[in-house]
């Protein structure tokens, strides 16, 4: 049947959508007033939208119904939410039961501090404020130096020999290769016996 002076019909109420009031998204047409957020019913725009299952979303919508979950996905910088978007269809999660802890550091200021590693040169606790990862254990900012030279190391000029880190100079005269045509630098010949 021929659409005498009307337009095409409105996905969401099913009536007829005339040009000045039409709105188009994913080749279906809107009223305007129908163009919302299927959750909060924002009014959407082309910047705004988002599609999922032939169904309108705000991008914040959108975000807490079908975005990443966990630690460090919020909303923005530095942003707590408390919502966690049953209004949206999502069941919350059960609470973990405690667990105790295996932390052998029996210092209680350790425990209640943090510290639950020991330093790979000194073997004191290590705390998160001051730890630093290198050959496989933590270490103090302190001692995170050559072994030899006691030069301060950062994770990119450090290398490891038997759990022990060394700079780079160091752990090239300690353990790399001796003999004649080995030297400390381009052209050098050392003759060692």
């Amino acid at each position: 049947m021929p659409n005498w002076g009307g337009g095409n019909k409105c996905t969401a109420c099913h009536r007829t959508v005339y040009h000045a009031e039409e709105v188009q998204c994913d080749g279906k047409s809107f009223h305007k007033s129908c163009f919302l957020c299927s959750c909060c019913r924002k009014c959407l725009d082309s910047t705004t939208v988002a599609v999922h299952d032939l169904e309108l979303y705000c991008r914040s919508c959108y975000a807490k119904k079908y975005g990443p979950k966990g630690y460090g996905y919020g909303q923005g910088a530095g942003t707590l939410s408390m919502d966690r978007g049953e209004r949206l269809g999502i069941k919350p999660e059960e609470k973990q039961t405690h667990r105790p802890t295996t932390n052998t550091n029996t210092s209680k200021f350790a425990q209640k501090f943090g510290a639950t590693d020991q330093c790979g040169r000194c073997e004191k606790a290590v705390y998160m404020a001051e730890k630093i990862m290198g050959a496989g254990k933590p270490w103090h900012k302190s001692c995170f130096c050559c072994a030899t030279c006691n030069k301060s190391l950062e994770s990119t000029t450090q290398t490891e020999k038997d759990g022990e880190i060394y700079c780079k100079a160091c752990y090239g005269k300690n353990f790399g290769p001796k003999g004649y045509g080995y030297g400390q630098g381009a052209g050098a010949l050392v003759h060692t016996e």
